[in-house]
């Protein structure tokens, strides 16, 4: 879909789909979905192993955690008011919910992608300067295109040197094995299954960036406020995995290797996909980030890509079109428009030991 603004196909609806929903409150039932990524498995093994529920229990409601196949259109359909939180990263939060004017919290940022995504070339490529004039396939519009412009900055290059092509998560990693495609941006675990190819190199990746594309659980603010126990079950939830997983014991072990087979692989690939995802052992650790100054400054960078690209909503003037909320009152951008918050609170609960 190329030179989408906000994806266009999906613009007049979200305009009906707002008019539509019902304003939230208190409710007993949710639902949250995810998508397939190192760093999303957490939340697959505590729907999947009773963790959520026994959190949910807790406060006296119930999360159905859905998988769906697609990432953007998971992001759709959230946008569209069919879950009450989703899995995305920052810049898609900011950019399609957010710009979409659905206001949104991201409750946990559980990591950033420290070599998770990114740039590879099939046959003589070998560096980024090696692009100029290729196609290069991806999720138009999503992370992996801010990643390309990361690497094509790096490199002194513009994306008028060549041509980004448009391609589902779901058909990257076949869609490289055709002919036809001479470079891909994506994350794992297709990155992983990409680069395993005889004669391809990876040019560029995330590390290069660190911190600067986040993985969230994001959650439509309004029921977040009408409804906190759902921010205290997920949080919960999230953090008793990330636990477990870093226990070094045999139901560690053990928890490591369902999420293996969970997405596609065997331990010894899945631990080499978190080894390349800073993933916050801790709830301090998460804390630190979610407080710093480097978030916000972060999320400047973003906003100004994604002006660039037409992603803010097509009456946006500049890169302060959408607010954007943090830790210690901190704003950045329109503060009568805000419609992205970043609320450590509940990850703060967790710190001090109150969820």
């Amino acid at each position: 879909m190329p030179s989408i603004r906000l994806p266009t196909l999906l613009a007049a609806a979200f305009t009906v789909l707002m008019s539509m929903q019902a304003p939230a409150a208190p409710k007993d039932h949710f639902s949250v979905c995810w998508t397939l990524y190192a760093g999303w498995m957490p939340w697959e093994y505590a729907g999947s192993q009773g963790i959520l529920d026994k959190w949910a229990k807790k406060y006296a409601i119930k999360i159905d955690m859905v998988q769906l196949n697609d990432y953007v259109e998971s992001i759709n359909q959230y946008t569209a008011g069919q879950f009450d939180g989703c899995t995305m990263t920052n810049m898609d939060a900011l950019t399609i919910p957010a710009a979409g004017g659905v206001e949104s919290t991201a409750l946990v940022v559980s990591d950033f992608s420290n070599g998770n995504d990114g740039v590879v070339i099939k046959g003589q490529g070998k560096t980024v300067a090696d692009l100029k004039g290729m196609h290069v396939n991806l999720v138009e519009l999503s992370v992996s295109h801010y990643l390309l412009a990361r690497a094509l900055d790096s490199a002194g290059l513009s994306e008028k040197e060549l041509k980004v092509v448009n391609t589902s998560d779901a058909d990257i990693a076949a869609a490289f094995n055709t002919d036809q495609v001479q470079a891909v941006t994506t994350w794992n675990p297709m990155l992983s299954e990409i680069k395993a190819k005889p004669g391809t190199s990876q040019v560029f990746d995330s590390s290069k960036v660190p911190g600067e594309i986040m993985d969230m659980m994001v959650v439509n603010t309004q029921v977040l406020k009408d409804n906190p126990a759902l921010g205290k079950a997920l949080t919960g939830a999230w953090f008793e995995v990330v636990a477990l997983m870093n226990a070094q014991t045999a139901a560690g072990t053990s928890a490591l290797e369902h999420m293996a087979k969970a997405s596609g692989t065997d331990l010894k690939g899945f631990q080499a996909q978190l080894g390349t995802t800073k993933l916050f052992a801790t709830p301090r650790e998460a804390l630190d980030f979610a407080t710093s100054a480097q978030l916000p400054a972060t999320m400047g960078k973003v906003a100004e890509f994604s002006f660039a690209h037409g992603l803010l909503g097509e009456g946006a003037r500049d890169t302060n079109a959408v607010g954007m909320s943090f830790a210690n009152g901190v704003t950045r951008g329109d503060i009568a428009n805000l419609k992205l918050h970043f609320d450590p609170g509940y990850v703060q609960m967790a710190a001090d030991g109150t969820l």
